[in-house]
């Protein structure tokens, strides 16, 4: 075999590449000197005598046709126009264009007399053969690549990848379209990174990300809040006034705006409940909000400024779509921020409660909480059980909530209000108790009731300007009195003597008395988080609903959510990022390690909301309250050592405790103090707060110097050194390193995108990504890797710094 025949493909093969290749070379036929080169090269083996001067004088015309259509770089490269490049080291081309199978060349009877120009021809075969071999090896990736991008293993994670690491703009056009193929869920948990490359990188991947946020905002009013809100927090990094104009504040006014509202859908007609009071009939409207179409089944005075019954001031609009939303979350977090003038814990919840009430007479509205999964409206907040949480210089606060699910938030009617029994409502804070604050003080505070007057600030379904408020008229300036401005202390509307109290408030009273047992918390004022969250959420839920005048709807549900003021949840929103997929990625290895990770809603760079973990309590608490070791409240809680109840619980806090350690260990977790910790009812530790993570740590001091928080009473949970449990322990987290090793690229992309553009503290620092891939050590083997594991768990173990950074946390927070 020849070497020119090594350079062609076996007949059936390349074919198109072949055509295409000499479509690229070739000028069009018919032009001069082409037509003798047809002749060269036809036939199969054939030889055709031609003059060589005739050759040699299409050859050069063919080149400077070459040059004309193409770029050709002084030495001697050619760019074709598929942006493959053949290179020439000479600028003489021998064009070839045979059948497959066949090696044709251009041959002459008689050897030319100059030997240069034998060379001539020599190099410029060779840069054919060049030429072919390099569009034949790109035509071949190019393949490769669709046949990856079509395939079935091509998943979210993939195309995320390329569309952050590909300079092609066809590339990530494609992968641009490609989002429309995902599901909705698997892009959302993406949606961080998208925003973030749109907003920071260039604007080929911002060409190719719009359309999709477009279309995806067109069909879901919550996608549009989640996008209005990530944009605003991931521009707030940019210099002001490079923010402005930027086109992430671009799209995001595009969002808020109605401009992606979708088409006109007529709404159901609001499916009314039994009358609440006799007499009223549920065919009469008698008030209805401009901005909402909700009925409400309650009397009001007739003087009310927008009503059905006058037409002339009813606006027939629709509202900006994102107005009540965006209202309901600036009341929640103005609460947060007033909460955090008052002093004791105690104050702040009294006064989080008489906030909560006045909130409570805008509702139900067209408002929802984004942390849910499922579509709702939002009807009543019972404020009485919101409490305030442990922090020492902030305030956040734990509220419940009771919404109504429905099949389609934008097309659901808001449903009916029914009033509290017996009981009129108000807006009115004339009467409220001083909690020590001035009149003035307090009139002020109370801005999330907005000007009904400015349409684009009503979000509330009633007009509640007119209705009245009585209160006890009993003026003190004792804060605990203030617990008295709640629904079993409002006067009725016959008489300011009686006071009426709900009848399942008595039942929950009662039934707190009888089950109450050794393991319940007592109610600490320092504390008062702690017995709301001890109680089981089951029982919660039957308690709440049987006070609520909206229990006995069907589709009624109870959420629960944590407010933060004054803290950037941009980092906690990365860490539930990579626990989730690490969490995927142990579910796929079939590892059974244990973590939750709880959603995060991104507000701005300095609020949000967190999804509260149920059923669980800090292990400071637990210490707190039962002042028993971890061990013995496990005894407690759970039964002695052999009931099935104990092994349980010893297996799910061993799971979970694996889990964990490696979550702390990759992500160089800090502030692992135990009320950092918490401990659910069936005896799994979850671990909350990642606002120490990769670079950063408290005060920058990198205190925390073990891999992960294994202390010696977690030890005896698992049964000791020598029990099985905690060789089980270690076995579990050799398998969910080498698990997590095998798809690291998933994870450690999610932080490298993130990084793009970012001021967050985790990301100080020129190395954060690189020690990250470190500490997945992919140049280890298993036998390497469990040994790693020992000497991690034994200093951990041994850690004086744990044993310090927790001392230090009692002297000065008072945790235990």
């Amino acid at each position: 075999m020849s070497d020119s025949d090594a350079d062609v493909p076996p007949p059936g093969e390349e074919e198109e590449e072949e055509e295409a290749l000499a479509a690229a070379v070739l000028p069009p036929p018919g032009n001069g000197g082409v037509a003798a080169l047809g002749v060269i090269t036809e036939g199969v083996g054939e030889l055709a005598v031609i003059d060589p001067e005739v050759a040699k004088k299409a050859c050069e015309e063919v080149l400077e046709k070459v040059k004309l259509m193409h770029c050709i770089s002084p030495d001697g490269s050619i760019q074709l126009k598929d942006g493959s490049a053949g290179a020439a080291r000479r600028p003489g081309l021998a064009l070839l264009n045979g059948s497959p199978g066949e090696c044709c060349e251009i041959k002459c009877l008689d050897d030319p007399p100059d030997k240069i120009q034998e060379e001539e021809q020599q190099h410029a075969a060779n840069s054919v053969k060049s030429a072919r071999r390099r569009q034949k090896n790109n035509s071949a990736k190019q393949s490769w690549l669709l046949r990856l991008f079509e395939s079935k293993l091509f998943d979210i994670s993939m195309a995320i990848s390329y569309l952050y690491n590909s300079k092609e703009p066809g590339v990530q056009a494609y992968i641009g379209n490609r989002l429309f193929c995902f599901r909705n869920e698997d892009v959302d948990f993406y949606l961080p990174q998208l925003l973030n490359m749109y907003i920071h990188m260039d604007e080929d991947v911002g060409d190719a990300i719009k359309p999709y946020i477009v279309h995806r905002c067109r069909q879901s009013i919550n996608f549009s809040l989640q996008c209005a809100l990530l944009l605003g927090a991931y521009s707030s990094d940019m210099h002001i006034s490079t923010q402005r104009h930027s086109r992430g504040t671009k799209l995001r006014k595009l969002i808020l705006s109605d401009e992606l509202k979708p088409a006109h859908r007529k709404r159901e007609l609001p499916a009314l409940g039994p009358a609440p009071e006799a007499g009223l009939s549920p065919s009469k409207r008698t008030h209805q909000r401009s901005k909402s179409d909700a009925t409400v089944g309650i009397h009001l005075s007739s003087n009310l400024k927008r009503t059905a019954s006058n037409p002339k001031v009813e606006n027939d609009d629709e509202p900006v779509r994102l107005a009540p939303e965006r209202e309901f979350i600036k009341s929640l977090m103005a609460i947060g921020k007033r909460l955090t003038t008052l002093p004791t814990k105690e104050q702040k919840t009294q006064r989080l409660i008489s906030e909560l009430s006045l909130l409570n007479h805008k509702l139900p509205a067209r408002v929802w909480l984004p942390t849910a999964g499922f579509d709702h409206h939002v009807v009543r907040v019972p404020h009485t059980q919101a409490v305030v949480l442990n922090s020492k210089d902030k305030a956040p606060y734990l509220i419940y909530v009771e919404v109504l699910e429905c099949e389609n938030f934008d097309t659901t009617n808001v449903p009916a209000r029914i009033p509290e029994n017996r009981i009129r409502s108000t807006r009115s804070v004339e009467n409220l108790p001083e909690c020590g604050i001035t009149h003035e003080q307090r009139a002020s505070s109370f801005t999330t009731v907005p000007n009904y007057d400015n349409d684009d600030e009503a979000w509330s379904v009633d007009d509640i300007g007119e209705l009245q408020v009585e209160l006890p008229e009993i003026h003190t300036n004792s804060c605990d009195n203030i617990s008295q401005f709640s629904v079993d202390s409002i006067t009725s509307q016959e008489s300011k003597e009686p006071v009426f109290i709900a009848a399942g408030d008595i039942r929950r009273r009662l039934s707190e008395q009888l089950a109450h047992t050794p393991t319940s918390f007592k109610r600490d004022p320092e504390d008062p988080s702690a017995v709301a969250l001890k109680e089981p959420w089951q029982e919660k839920v039957r308690r709440i609903r049987e006070g609520s005048p909206y229990g006995h709807l069907p589709n009624w549900r109870l959420l629960s959510v944590i407010v933060k003021c004054g803290d950037d949840l941009r980092q906690e929103l990365l860490a539930f990022q990579v626990l989730k997929q690490l969490q995927s990625i142990w579910e796929q290895e079939r590892v059974p390690l244990w973590i939750k990770p709880y959603k995060i809603l991104v507000i701005s760079a300095d609020s949000g909301m967190i999804e509260p973990v149920v059923n669980a309590v800090s292990i400071h608490q637990v210490k707190k309250q039962s002042q028993l070791s971890l061990l013995d409240y496990f005894l407690q809680e759970h039964g002695n050592y052999t009931t099935e109840a104990f092994l349980t619980a010893q297996r799910n806090f061993v799971q979970s405790c694996a889990g964990y350690c490696l979550v702390c260990y990759l992500l160089q977790v800090k502030d692992r103090h135990n009320g950092n910790i918490l401990l659910d009812a069936d005896g799994h530790i979850i671990h909350i707060d990642f606002g120490f993570i990769l670079s950063s740590s408290p005060r920058n001091l990198g205190f925390e110097t073990s891999a992960f928080k294994l202390t010696s009473e977690f030890v005896d949970v698992m049964g000791g050194l020598d029990g099985d449990m905690f060789n089980y322990y270690k076995m579990l987290m050799l398998q969910g390193l080498i698990a997590a090793r095998k798809h690291m690229d998933k994870v450690v992309q999610i932080v490298e995108i993130m990084q793009q553009g970012s001021q967050l503290p985790c990301f100080h620092g020129s190395s954060t990504i690189r020690n990250l891939k470190e500490r997945f050590h992919m140049n280890m083997t298993e036998e390497q890797l469990q040994l790693l594991i020992e000497q991690m768990v034994d200093g951990s173990m041994r850690s004086i710094t744990t044993k310090l950074y927790d001392g230090f946390q009692y002297l000065t927070n008072g945790i235990m």
